[in-house]
């Protein structure tokens, strides 16, 4: 059997499979990021670590499976976090996640034409070099860091002891040369980042050590077990589907909403929505990589006093397609589409006395769909020629979520057999790095297909074309009052 783990931001979930693929076991341990103002979102690392046993404990159990019985470990996690530790591997502090946008002002000597040429990378404070050089230049205590990680990075030194991080995950950083493959030293002067304060590249399935005492005193495993590299959770969802070839788009719904599609060449977008990172299964993963999206239906249930999804789904379904003219801005921690801007918030425009909080519900689902528009059609004037999306990670679990994106792009909907399939890639990754699955192709193509398509229902299209089109007029229209310069 195989573990995958999946450290998330706002639960860390594990899965156990078995060597045909099939999933036996699955636990979850919940926690919230901090956000101490409207432009920074931390995470105490401690509470991934605490997370680690209880989740791998209640997976076990539902697989009725003994701890010894498992072979490997396999990981993956948000991306573009910051975590700065010591010598010995120690945090210095919280990691800035990936929500985190505090470090503006330290891109203002780079040329982003020339970043996105070289990495693929939209300039943006989100990802971890900039971060990095705001840590440097604030921290009281900045002597001390000896390594950045990124989430899946540090877990994988306390498990193992080795500092390594995949292409993957490493083109996300700000740092990363798509062709040469490696850290490129002209941007490790711009951002002030010297190499030995990153983690050495090695790919995602590789071995990256084997399980240590550390390791085995948080997951209740016995050591010496190997542990895989990992991945960044944009990669291991579509991997952990199936999702190998090209032209698949794949819209991934967790926390943050993934749009992206496997292309066979580096290929840039000039109109910089879309950024192009190395893929672990191989080809190129063109992608935007997210606004909030389930975090957002998160702080909506909060403010309307809604405590079950499924219940936030009933109320929004009493409401008509285009929600009575009530428009949502996807824009909570700064703008992701239809362009990038980080000083970008949130909206709710058009609101009458007849709007109530289906009206609001409805809302919110079918304005993080209007920017999931812009990205395939952005992806499509790429060349991608999708016949169908691939709806992925929990939001895959809504019928209504699923309606609204097939009606807003004419497109059928394909739901994943398995909502959460991002730990199920990290326990590929485990498997090959075992050498107990041949390749992470072969390990694709035994995965099971989509549980069923949702077609486009032509009557919906009208309200909802004119909502977006109405959604795009707003964000031009709010654009002033955004400020700062735009990434």
């Amino acid at each position: 059997m195989f573990l995958g783990i999946d450290i998330g931001t706002q639960s860390l979930k594990a899965v156990v499979i078995d060597r045909n693929l099939k999933l036996l076991g699955e636990g979850t341990r919940t926690y919230s990021p901090i956000c101490p103002a409207p432009d920074r979102a931390e995470q105490d690392p401690a509470i991934w670590e605490k997370a680690l046993g209880p989740a791998i404990s209640d997976a076990l159990e539902v697989a009725e499976a003994a701890p010894t019985e498992i072979l490997s470990i396999g990981l993956a996690g948000q991306l573009d976090g910051c975590l700065p530790v010591n010598a010995n591997g120690e945090p210095l502090g919280n990691c800035l996640i990936w929500m985190d946008r505090r470090a503006s002002t330290c891109l203002e000597s780079i040329d982003p034409e020339a970043l996105h040429r070289l990495t693929g990378v939209i300039s943006d404070p989100c990802h971890l070099a900039a971060k990095a050089r705001w840590l440097k230049q604030n921290m009281p205590d900045a002597r001390k860091i000896d390594l950045f990680h990124q989430p899946v990075s540090y877990m994988v030194e306390r498990l193992t002891g080795t500092r390594v991080i995949d292409h993957a995950l490493a083109s996300t950083s700000m740092l990363y040369g798509l062709e040469s493959r490696a850290y490129e030293a002209s941007l490790l002067t711009a951002f002030e980042v010297s190499l030995r304060e990153l983690p050495p590249i090695a790919e995602a399935h590789e071995r990256a050590g084997r399980l240590n005492d550390v390791g085995s005193e948080l997951t209740g495993l016995r050591k010496g077990i190997p542990v895989s590299v990992g991945t960044g959770d944009d990669f291991s969802t579509p991997l952990g589907a199936g999702v190998c070839q090209v032209d698949r788009i794949s819209v991934a719904i967790g926390t943050g909403e993934v749009v992206s599609c496997l292309f066979d060449t580096a290929i840039l977008d000039p109109g910089l929505l879309v950024e192009t990172h190395a893929y672990p299964a191989g080809h190129y993963f063109v992608e935007n990589p997210g606004w909030l999206s389930g975090g957002a239906v998160n702080w909506l249930m909060g403010v309307l006093g809604i405590s079950q999804y499924r219940d936030f789904e009933n109320i929004a379904d009493l409401a008509p397609p285009g929600a009575e003219g009530l428009i949502f801005l996807p824009a909570l921690t700064g703008a992701m589409a239809p362009e990038w801007h980080a000083g970008g918030r949130g909206c709710f425009y058009g609101i009458t006395a007849k709007h109530g909080r289906e009206h609001f519900a409805r809302a919110l689902l079918e304005g993080c769909g209007f920017a999931m528009r812009d990205v395939v059609e952005r992806l499509i004037k790429l060349g991608a020629k999708p016949r169908e999306i691939n709806i992925l990670g929990g939001g895959s679990r809504s019928q209504l979520w699923a309606q609204i994106r097939a009606d807003l792009l004419n497109l059928p909907a394909a739901i994943a057999s398995y909502p959460h399939s991002s730990p199920l890639g990290a326990a590929l990754l485990g498997a090959v790095a075992a050498g107990e699955m041949p390749s992470l192709g072969a390990g694709c193509a035994a995965l099971p297909k989509p549980s069923c398509l949702i077609e486009p229902v032509e009557a919906h299209a009208a309200a909802l074309n004119q909502g977006y089109e109405r959604y795009r007029l707003l964000f031009s229209s709010l654009k002033p009052l955004f400020g700062g310069q735009l990434q």
